[in-house]
């Protein structure tokens, strides 16, 4: 996932754009479902069981057919399109972006705090922790695609325009927590990234990675990632799904999590998290990686 750790990057800002935004579009249509169960599984407060799995991840459709339960799993696609459409530019964009900062202003400082090497890997990585800090600004879009995902009745017939007419700050909703919760999952993403190529796979440059290598390094930085952000995870998608005019303090699901369903319960969707997450970041890297040469050609 790390990109070039220097110079400026040979494609136009409109091919950067353009390029990570189809690579969000095509990420979207393919794993949306994946996340949609993930949701649903961190928003549950029951205890699971295999039999009750159907009626938690399909809801009122457990009983369908097989068709209309896939369907099912599509629910906020709108709201998805443009929360994962704008993060991906904005990651993409962002990310190198703060690390170009860094390495102009403070690299000297990094380097003689870590070294030459660990000093590039840090600068990735707090480039990264900066970038999904930064993220919060987007929150409102997470927030609505949370709630059709999980709470679909907190939208009542409500157009988009009108929610965030009538809701205003409350899309807001848990910006601490998820700002937290950023901070260092984005660290660990691209810091692991960027450890397993210089490291695991004798990288120096990390533009000139292989394939291989950036699957390999991204699995590494994605696991990571989930890992560390899950706990605070689970406390935003609760803050999040609850009726827009209820207002649930992040100290007080953090209480009542603990109590009714027990530690592990900060660990709920972890699993099919991991699963799908080298394939889904290897996928979203790679195909930005084409286009965004592929568009820098005419733009």
């Amino acid at each position: 996932m790390s990109p070039p750790t220097s110079g400026k990057s040979k494609e136009s800002g409109t091919a950067r754009i353009l390029g990570s935004g189809a690579s969000g579009v095509a990420e979207l249509l393919v794993f949306h479902p994946v996340d949609t169960v993930a949701k649903r599984l961190m928003s549950n407060k029951a205890k699971v069981s295999f039999s009750a799995l159907s009626p938690i991840i399909f809801r009122d459709y457990a009983a369908a057919s097989l068709p209309k339960k896939l369907m099912s799993l599509f629910p906020g696609l709108g709201y998805a399109a443009g929360y994962k459409v704008s993060q991906r530019i904005y990651k993409f964009g962002g990310q190198p972006w703060f690390n170009e900062i860094i390495t102009r202003h403070y690299k000297d400082d990094f380097t003689r705090v870590f070294g030459e090497r660990k000093g590039k890997m840090m600068m990735q990585a707090t480039a990264g922790s900066l970038t999904g800090i930064g993220e919060v600004v987007l929150l409102p879009l997470d927030a609505l695609k949370i709630k059709r995902q999980v709470n679909p009745e907190a939208f009542r017939g409500r157009g988009v325009l009108r929610i965030f007419m009538e809701e205003g700050t409350t899309l807001y909703r848990g910006w601490g927590w998820t700002m937290a919760r950023n901070a260092p999952g984005s660290f660990a993403l691209f810091g692991a990234s960027a450890v397993t190529k210089e490291y695991a796979l004798g990288v120096t440059d990390y533009s000139k990675a292989t394939w291989t290598q950036n699957f390999i390094a991204s699995i590494a930085g994605a696991v990571a990632s989930i890992t560390i952000a899950a706990p605070l995870d689970t406390v935003k998608t609760r803050i999040q799904n609850a009726n827009f005019e209820q207002k649930v303090p992040g100290l007080t699901v953090v209480r009542d999590l603990i109590r009714n369903e027990g530690p592990s319960a900060f660990f709920k969707g972890l699993t099919p998290k991991i699963l799908v997450v080298g394939p889904k970041l290897v996928f979203s890297y790679t195909l930005a990686q084409s286009l965004i040469p592929f568009f820098g050609k005419y733009v």
